[in-house]
């Protein structure tokens, strides 16, 4: 079993390429964003830290962290941003080990896809086989961010700025997608890519 880490900016097209993976190999895929909400579920052992560092003025009505809230405080707040990041970021590194463990050993699947925003930044290249970039130009990615989640210029230069160069993804991955619209070259590119992995 093959461990691949996904990446790319935002409005990449990560998803497309997920899904046509995931229709098109034996497989399993993960996405870093789940695994970090589940760890910050009730029960979860982040749960307890986060409520203790944000207060109980972050909860919902169920008592579960809401996004919305822990958003708008973290992000006003750099230092806190990094606390919050130095408790979600180890059990999630913690969680995909174990789920990754528990493939290996299954022996059911060619093909473990990790896909995480920060993959190069969290070391992901350390225990992945082959890291994967999805590129799309930038301003491709823009009018999708646009046409598909309403975000405006401001939001989206934010979010350009502060994600890794385009030279920083290439130099961490051996294989680059070009995602610029022709999702027939995609795929093309997709299983050219899964026969040499």
């Amino acid at each position: 079993m093959k461990l691949i880490g996904i990446t790319g900016g935002v409005g990449a097209g990560k998803t497309q390429v997920l899904s046509y993976l995931a229709s098109h190999c034996s497989c399993r895929i993960l996405l870093a964003d789940d695994v970090a909400n589940e760890v910050k579920l009730p029960g979860q052992e982040c749960y307890g830290q986060l409520v203790e560092l944000l207060g109980e003025g972050v909860l919902d009505a169920e008592g579960r962290i809401d996004k919305g809230k822990m958003a708008a405080l973290i992000f006003a707040d750099r230092e806190l941003l990094a606390k919050v990041n130095a408790i979600i970021h180890p059990a999630v590194k913690v969680y995909i080990l174990q789920e990754l463990d528990k493939e290996r050993k299954a022996g059911r699947i060619a093909f473990f896809f990790l896909e995480a925003a920060l993959l190069i930044e969290e070391g992901y290249g350390k225990v992945a086989d082959e890291l994967w970039y999805i590129h799309a130009d930038a301003d491709i990615r823009r009018r999708r961010l646009k046409e598909s989640r309403n975000y405006t210029d401001e939001k989206i230069d934010r979010i350009f700025a502060s994600q890794l160069s385009e030279e920083e993804f290439r130099r961490n991955c051996v294989r680059v997608i070009e995602n610029n619209g022709d999702l027939q070259e995609t795929y093309a590119q997709l299983e050219n890519a899964l026969k040499k992995a």
